[in-house]
């Protein structure tokens, strides 16, 4: 055991112990973040190269601070995102989402298939999207200029050329594109007003207009999507939104036949639950 991998574990007791959900794999990453290597090197390091940055990472991540904002990185399907405060954190239940896009996208019988990610935050979705599915055509829309900013140095560091951002509002943006859409995508703001979120890590950090949505229920960002999915997409093209678990019916029933819609579905995430709903827009 080297110096270095005695204090990792102390660490991991530490965060254990605030209730932090993994701990060992925190404690590790914000070794490997101070001292310049993989989680796999970190056996490496020799003891007379010990940073004492690391305690305060571990300090800062003890009082709930997310890792990603210590780190300064957010890891999503295949991509290493810059995060940080203002942006919305991505999540693994979200790369479920992006996973069925891209599945259906390399599906379709499309040479350059044209995707819109509406409130886009770091980037994650549209740029998943741009790397994974050949000469997809991806533009990201995010009206929020913090969010927008961490947006922008993602695209240029991963999705320059194929990924256009546009400083629009989801419920009115890109025009020019009515109707010609392949693919709609988009995680809104949804959480209800007055609802806390139970991780401290959300609560405290991420920034409410990502989480917090409009109207009684929070819906109203979803119908936004609605409405604008319904304007861009071409005849047979596909839309795909993400919600609480607990808001899987009232989104279905959203996207409706009497709005245009054909074979609205509910989907699950990983762990089960009602995580997004997928719809196709009229006839091909």
């Amino acid at each position: 055991m080297t110096f270095l991998l005695d204090e990792i574990a102390l660490a991991t007791a530490r965060l254990a112990e605030a209730g932090v959900p993994s701990p060992r794999t925190d404690a590790e990453e914000i070794a490997a973040f101070v001292h310049g290597v993989s989680r796999g090197r970190l056996h490496s390091v020799k003891d007379s190269d010990f940073d004492a940055l690391f305690w305060e990472g571990i300090a800062r991540r003890e009082s709930r601070e997310p890792l990603q904002h210590i780190t300064g990185r957010a890891y999503f399907r295949y991509l290493s995102l810059e995060v940080g405060p203002g942006v919305f954190v991505p999540r693994p239940e979200t790369e479920v989402v992006a996973g069925w896009a891209i599945d259906r996208l390399s599906e379709m019988d499309v040479a350059s298939p044209v995707v819109v990610d509406l409130g886009t935050g770091s980037g994650a979705i549209a740029l998943s999207i741009a790397q994974e599915v050949a000469l997809a055509q991806v533009h990201a829309v995010e009206i929020d200029p913090v969010a927008y900013g961490w947006a922008k140095r993602n695209i240029l560091e991963h999705g320059q050329g194929r990924t256009s951002l546009h400083p629009e509002d989801l419920a009115d943006c890109l025009p020019e594109l009515d109707g010609q859409v392949d693919l709609v995508i988009s995680n809104p703001p949804y959480i209800p007003p007055g609802a806390v979120p139970r991780d401290p890590e959300v609560r405290d950090y991420d920034p409410s207009r990502a989480l917090y949505g409009s109207g009684q229920d929070g819906l109203d960002e979803v119908r936004a999507v609605e409405r604008t999915a319904r304007r861009l997409l071409r005849p047979g093209g596909l839309v795909a939104v993400e919600h609480a678990d607990e808001q899987g019916n009232a989104v279905y029933w959203l996207f409706s036949e009497d709005n245009g819609w054909r074979d609205a579905r509910l989907r699950q995430d990983l762990t089960g639950r009602d995580r997004f709903v997928t719809a196709k827009f009229g006839q091909e």
